[in-house]
């Protein structure tokens, strides 16, 4: 069995959590047979991998060497959607104001207290992947290393287990960029961050992707003075520009500094502190000092020590390299979640885990590229996409036509007094939904119903039929199904019309 699991602060809560996900008393099981299925790595894509085998009766097990979970529930999802809800709320009371609430003056944030929620809240979620709940679903749990010692074989706490067919779901991890300087002081990342106890009078964080925003928004209404740094020019670069500005504007709006097109041109401590130098774009330089550094710019697949050479698994620097139906190099062995995808999200490995289901041990045909994957970024407010984006329309050879409504012209946005913005692209000429962004308080939760529409192959005609509930902000939605009707009443219907009218006047 693998060595011991220590989770900082070691409190109770943690205890609790690593009672479940690495119980330190953990006795592996004896293989008996062989199996229909093994899962390598319990994070989301492993766990349904196993758990759904099992469930189906086949002979299934799954291999873990740290925490069962993974990232999500470790140092990922859970742990960072603790945080966000505190520092909502601190913003609701903030400027609850202007809503006539007098709270009695400015707000302030508890931070030990905000993280001792957040482990409790971590460790009451963890049963849910624990190694005993798996376990009574008729999973044999191993806990340590894998590593393949054969094209059907695999080794881990010195025995090994044969297989019909394996499911490689390790994940990825947290990288760092090459910035002079970074090795040399004691930089944060996901799965450090949440370890902290005392709050840092002031934060760098280098990245403004996904989780450089969500986390540099959380810290500076917890109260740190917090600085972003990205090579790129704006925010959320993969995102619709319009849509990234609007949450560019509500960072600054929490005072948020924002060092844009940036170049790190070397870290080094000072003292109990750290300084950044960086170069603009313009040319012209600048330092910043913090107590700590968040490194938030990219991750790494893990793929080392599982002997992928050996089972005959080809693989890259960007993880397993699969086909469309997740078979590896190895027809027998598969992949899914992080370690294959590039959509790395929680709500994607589950999808993939299922299709290996299907394809490994029903000689199932499912296609990752049939799968409509939306995806949400957690800051207020949030952004969700689905779908293409026009540049990857264009590049696809797609024509599309681009409906947009702001939210300031919805009434229950304007009651709210929240900024934002619905934007679907359908093929040209049709109502036919090909990708979509919203920008929104609750975006995350809005993107569903566009998500479903272009699943079941609805278009923005069906959405204007569906009545939606006023006052909503979901209404914006409608408007645009509204908005492809209107384009429908063309000068030549609408004179067929007037005749119509004519007649039966």
């Amino acid at each position: 069995m693998s060595g011991k699991i220590e989770m900082l602060p070691n409190d109770e809560h943690n205890q609790k959590l690593i009672a479940n996900v690495h119980p330190p008393d953990w006795t592996n099981p004896k293989p008996d047979g062989k199996y229909n299925i093994i899962a390598i790595g319990g994070g989301t894509a492993g766990l349904v991998a196993a758990a759904g085998a099992a469930g189906l009766g086949a002979k299934a097990a799954l291999i873990e060497k740290n925490m069962l979970g993974g990232d999500c529930l470790n140092v990922g999802c859970v742990p960072s959607k603790a945080l966000l809800r505190v520092a909502k709320a601190y913003a609701e009371v903030r400027d609850a104001h202007t809503l006539g609430i007098r709270t009695g003056g400015e707000p302030r944030v508890d931070f030990p207290a905000v993280m001792e929620r957040m482990r409790r809240l971590r460790a009451q979620i963890a049963p849910h992947d624990s190694a005993p709940r798996f376990r009574d679903l008729g999973v044999d749990i191993y806990l340590g290393q894998a590593k393949f010692v054969g094209r059907n074989q695999v080794e881990v706490d010195g025995q090994v287990l044969t297989f019909s067919k394996a499911c490689i779901a390790t994940g990825g991890r947290a990288s760092a960029p090459p910035i002079p300087g970074l090795d040399d002081i004691d930089y944060l990342t996901n799965e450090t961050l949440f370890e902290l106890t005392e709050l840092p009078a002031d934060l760098i964080v280098i990245g403004a992707g996904p989780i450089g925003c969500e986390m540099a928004q959380s810290f500076r209404r917890f109260g740190s003075n917090v600085t972003i740094l990205e090579l790129a020019p704006r925010i959320l670069i993969k995102e619709d520009e319009d849509a990234a500005d609007i949450v560019r504007a509500a960072l600054e709006a929490d005072g948020i500094r924002l060092e844009l097109g940036v170049t790190i041109a070397g870290l080094e401590r000072q003292g109990a502190r750290v300084k950044a130098r960086i170069e603009r774009a313009d040319g012209s330089h600048a330092a910043v000092e913090a107590d700590r550094v968040l490194v938030a710019a990219g991750r790494k697949p893990n793929v080392e020590g599982l002997g992928l050479e050996e089972a005959g698994v080809v693989y890259t620097k960007h993880g397993v390299t699969v086909d469309d139906r997740l078979r590896t190099s190895n027809p027998n062995i598969f992949a899914a979640g992080d370690i294959c995808s590039k959509y790395q999200f929680t709500h994607t490995a589950d999808a993939l885990a299922r299709i290996v289901i299907g394809n490994a041990l029903f000689l199932g045909r499912g296609k990752a590229s049939a799968l409509t994957v939306p995806w949400a970024t957690y800051t207020d407010p949030e952004i969700a996409h689905v779908g293409l984006y026009p540049a990857d329309a264009e590049e696809q050879g797609i024509e599309i036509d681009t409906y947009t409504e702001e939210l300031s012209h919805v009434d229950r946005a304007i009651l709210d007094e929240e900024n934002g913005l619905v934007k679907i692209h359908v093929r040209k000429g049709t109502d036919k939904i090909v990708g979509a962004t919203i920008v929104a308080k609750h975006a995350g939760d809005l993107i569903s119903e566009i998500t479903v529409a272009m699943a079941a192959g609805a278009g923005l005609g069906t959405i204007a039929k569906a009545i939606h509930p006023y006052p909503t902000q979901a209404e914006a939605i409608k408007r645009l199904g509204d908005a492809y009707n209107r384009t429908r009443l063309t000068p030549l219907v609408k004179s067929l019309f007037e005749k119509w009218f004519s007649f039966t006047r």
